[in-house]
């Protein structure tokens, strides 16, 4: 098990945006298992009326895409095929058979399966699910992670970020 200190080792997200609380499951270079509970003190709650309904509460599906994106990529730098440096930057690329089966609520523990399909050099493909409560929540058919320097993603010096190109 890797409790929160470990996740925020491994991964340079923060508050607001660490989106996995503790990993429960771990084989290197195969599989993962990680939480995250919702509560309603999170900052996307924030500015909901007095008496907002159930449905205003549903969790974001962006950010239950990026918290199962930040449990691959906890599974994709405890092995041996990817071992991140610290200027290398963890990139989500193309995703697909994603769907969404229930909203999830404050009070809800996302349970994220994400599983190793390949590894090819800087890239790792996956694929996986969260449920809650045992009942699918979301499924990923794949997801890729690229991992890039962070020099190379950068504006070179004197240009903005808006025109500069990544070579």
């Amino acid at each position: 098990m890797i409790e929160v200190h470990g996740v925020r080792q491994r991964l340079p997200h923060r508050f607001p945006m660490l989106l996995v609380d503790r990993v429960l499951e771990l084989v290197p270079d195969e599989r993962l298992v990680a939480v995250k509970a919702i509560t309603c003190n999170e900052p996307w709650y924030q500015n909901l009326a007095e008496d907002a309904g159930l449905e205003e509460y549903a969790y974001p599906q962006t950010l239950l895409v990026e918290s199962w994106g930040q449990a691959a990529g906890l599974l994709a730098v405890s092995g041996t095929q990817q071992a991140m440096s610290a200027d290398q930057v963890m990139l989500a690329g193309a995703m697909s058979g994603v769907a969404f089966h229930r909203a999830a609520l404050p009070g809800d523990v996302l349970e994220h399966h994400v599983r190793l399909y390949r590894a090819l050099s800087d890239t790792v493909i996956f694929d996986g699910h969260t449920t809650i409560d045992g009942e699918p929540a979301v499924t990923f058919t794949r997801m890729v992670m690229a991992f890039r320097p962070g020099d190379r993603l950068r504006p070179p010096a004197g240009r903005s970020a808006r025109t500069a190109r990544i070579p």
